[in-house]
Formats: structure tokens, sequence, C-alpha cells
């Protein structure tokens, strides 16, 4: 067992920041003096309302999120939005608008028939997810209730620049903003519904953040179980049912260190600095590919190979002993991912530069044979 702190590469649960873990592991034992630690406490008692309260009121000044928006959490991860949006939103015989650019954005595709029409606004589908839809390959429904896109695409590592353009008069757009999540500045009065799974971003997998505008809270296209409204969540501040107080006391806690490091401007430019000097290396050699096109590269997950399959597994195992761990590709794209969220330090970057720089040169010959 380590002694010490490896890179971790994962794409989820992620790493967190080192300071947040510092302390929360105080705060397991006893938070604020209450003599009770964050896990035994009552998610109704008054040790927790101030968590819940003061992790709503950190999230807002991150995100800068104004008062027409409610803010609050859910268990069963993003997946379970997949069909919670639709369900919540889409009356039988609406059409909702989706943008299919990887597996993901698929997962939400596949759910919607169950409540109403999908259609697909624009799609990579053709090149396997290799990019995000160009605007002139983009073309809206006439009536859609909502625009769905995810803003990060993990597995394929693609990610939109901004928002969609050109949405249909009446119509709001809805995020899976979970792999991207204040990476950087983003404009919420733009946007009807934002969630995330906070795995990557924001603490712990087992808790979702949602933002939704108060208005379209108030849509009810049919009947639902109690469990499944949104409206419910959001009036009960993410208590409807016991939430996962570790993950809502720990979302403030990286909210907080979000604050100390400067906000989200200088999270975009920690995450654009991390992310170049992996690329700028990619784009100067021919012995690793890029699965993403060049304008549509991910800022969180960079994907790609080495010229053969051989070498892609031999690569992430010996980048596993030098302690550069958690690289190995999905199977949609095979050989590498290295996700680099927030927390992520520049020195992993740097580290993984070096090993591919090293790795490259062992092995060229072996390529080219």
């Amino acid at each position: 067992m380590p002694s010490h702190r490896i890179f971790n590469f994962s794409a989820g649960p992620a790493c967190l920041p080192e300071s947040v873990l510092e302390q929360a592991k105080k705060d397991i034992w006893n938070i604020d003096d209450s003599g009770i630690g964050i896990l035994e406490h009552s998610h109704r008692g008054k040790a927790f309302d101030k968590i819940t309260h003061d992790t709503e009121a950190l999230c807002r000044q991150v995100g800068n999120i104004p008062d027409n928006h409610s803010v609050f959490w859910m268990q069963g991860g993003a997946t379970s939005q997949c069909y919670m949006v639709p369900a919540n939103f889409l009356a039988e015989g609406q059409t909702a608008d989706y943008f299919q650019t990887g597996k993901w954005a698929n997962d939400s595709i596949k759910e919607v028939p169950l409540y109403g029409h999908c259609h697909i606004a624009g799609s990579s589908k053709a090149t396997n997810y290799d990019r995000i839809p160009a605007p002139a390959d983009i073309k809206n429904s006439a009536n859609p209730v909502y625009v769905q896109f995810t803003s990060n695409n993990t597995i394929v590592g693609t990610e939109w620049k901004g928002e969609p353009q050109n949405i249909p008069a009446g119509a709001f757009l809805v995020s899976d903003a979970s792999s991207n999540i204040f990476s950087r500045p983003i404009d919420v009065t733009r946007y009807g519904l934002i969630y995330a799974g906070a795995q990557k971003n924001l603490g712990p997998s087992g808790i979702t953040l949602l933002i939704a505008r108060k208005d379209v809270l108030e849509l009810a296209p049919r009947p639902l179980p109690e469990m499944v409204k949104y409206k419910n969540h959001a009036e009960k501040e993410g208590r409807f049912n016991t939430p996962n107080t570790f993950g809502v006391y720990l979302m403030g806690e990286v909210f907080k260190w979000i604050l100390a490091e400067g906000g989200l401007k200088a999270m975009e430019e920690r995450n654009r600095e991390k992310a170049m000097l992996v690329y700028d290396f990619i784009d100067s050699q021919d012995f690793y590919k890029p699965h993403a096109q060049t304008d549509s590269r991910s800022m969180m997950n960079i994907t790609f190979k080495c010229p053969t399959p051989e070498l892609d597994d031999l690569f992430t195992e010996e980048a596993d002993k030098k302690g550069l761990s958690g690289l190995t590709g999905h199977r949609i794209t095979a050989g590498m991912r290295a996700s680099m969220y927030n927390a992520f330090p520049k020195a992993g970057a740097q580290a993984l530069v070096d090993f591919m720089k090293d790795f490259a040169r062992q092995h060229a010959a072996t390529a080219k044979a």
C-alpha cells in the first residue's frame, strides 16, 4: 500500500483537493466542535441545517447563481436524471431536442420516448463521437420544450466551448454538466436546468447537484411519484428524503476551495494550462494519435492512442508503475484517457508528458516495424 499520493487520472470518482481531504479527516471525527462527526449528524438537525445552507450559499457564490434559480441535490447520480428530465418537463406528444455526442447523451436520448418525442438536433455518431456538431449541422425541431446537451463527453474527450446557439423561441436549455461543472465560468441565466454528478469536480459519488430555474419547476405534464418530482426536492432544500449528508458537506468544502483558489476564472486558467501541456506535446509528434478533433477537445478528458493496441496496454501498465494511475481508455475509444479535473495538479500533467516522451522514444522502432 503506497504511503504517498500518486497522480490519479481516473475519469471518476476522481481526485479531490488535498486540503479538502485533510479537513474531511477531521470533520468525520468531530465537526464544528459538535462532538459528532459529519457522517453521524441527522439531516434534520441544526448542525446539518447550517451545512445545507452554507453549501447552497457557497454554490451560488461560485456559480453566480441568481435567486430565480433553485439549488438542490439528489441521489441516484446523473444517470437518474436521464429519465427525470423528460418525466418532469415533457408532456405526451411534445418534443425535446437532444445532441447525440456520446454514451451519456445516448443514455438520455433513449429515455425520452417513454414520455414524448425526441428530435436529434445534431450528432457526431458517424465519426465515433470525435467532435461537437458544427453550427451548420445543427437542425432544431420547430417547437421543442427544451434542448439538452452534454457539455463535456468524458469517454471520447470532447467538450462544447459554450452553449448551443439559436435555441428555438420558448425552449429552455438543459445541460448534463457532470464532467466539467465549475471548470470555467458559466452563465446560469441561459439555462432552465443544469445537473451534474458530483464525482468529477464537486465531491464524492452518490450525489448530484441541480440548478433549476424556478419557473420550469412548475411544469407538471403528468402525475408522478412524489420522489420523482423536481419541485419537491427543490422546496425541501435537497432533503425531501435523507440526502447523502457527507456529499453535501464535501461539496461545500470544495466550493470553499474553488473560491480560495480564485473562483471559476482561475479554474479555467489552470485547467487550460494543464490540458495544453498534454495537447501541445501530442501535436508535436506522430507516435500518439488523438481521438477528438482539435476544435472539440476537452480540457477535462484527453483521449489518445499508441500506434498499436499492444502498445496501449503496455503504456498503461508502465504508467501505473510510475504512479500515473487510471489512464486506461474506455472500450468505446480504447487507447488512453487522461482525466484532469479541477483538483488535478499541473505537476501530474507534466509527469504524464515526460512519461509519454520516454515511452515513445523506447518504442518508436516497434511501432514502425
